[in-house]
């Protein structure tokens, strides 16, 4: 059961590191995006020892976890100016959802001058 209990915690050490809770940067164009997430878990573990009806001795011991990860902000960057946009109302999604297009187009324009200066 320890070495059971040890190897879960060490795979919860890796998962649970700063790239985690603050997501890797995403450049589109002159803005930098940085996601910020939530993360919850929880962890039960039991063990025990008995007899059955016939007084045969016997154990059972368990562990289980269980994690939650919930996309909370974005930290957006643009030149000098910084700013956060919660994503846990409607009115957050919305904003983002208006910006989709915006983006898009950028990334499209600066693979059309990647292509057409190499040509």
């Amino acid at each position: 059961m320890n070495e059971n209990l040890n190897t879960l915690f060490e795979r919860l050490e890796k998962f649970f590191r700063t790239e985690t809770v603050v997501g890797n940067p995403m450049k589109i164009g002159e803005v930098t995006l940085v996601p910020i997430i939530d993360i919850g878990f929880g962890l039960g573990t039991g063990g025990g020892y008995g007899k059955d009806e016939k007084s045969s001795d016997g154990q059972g011991m368990g562990a289980g976890v269980g994690a939650e990860i919930t996309p909370n902000s974005i930290l957006i960057i643009k030149g000098e100016e910084v700013s956060l946009l919660p994503l846990k109302n409607k009115s957050s999604l919305e904003k983002i959802m208006e910006m989709i297009p915006d983006i898009v187009s950028k990334v499209k324009g600066e693979k059309e001058e990647k292509n057409s200066c190499c040509e």
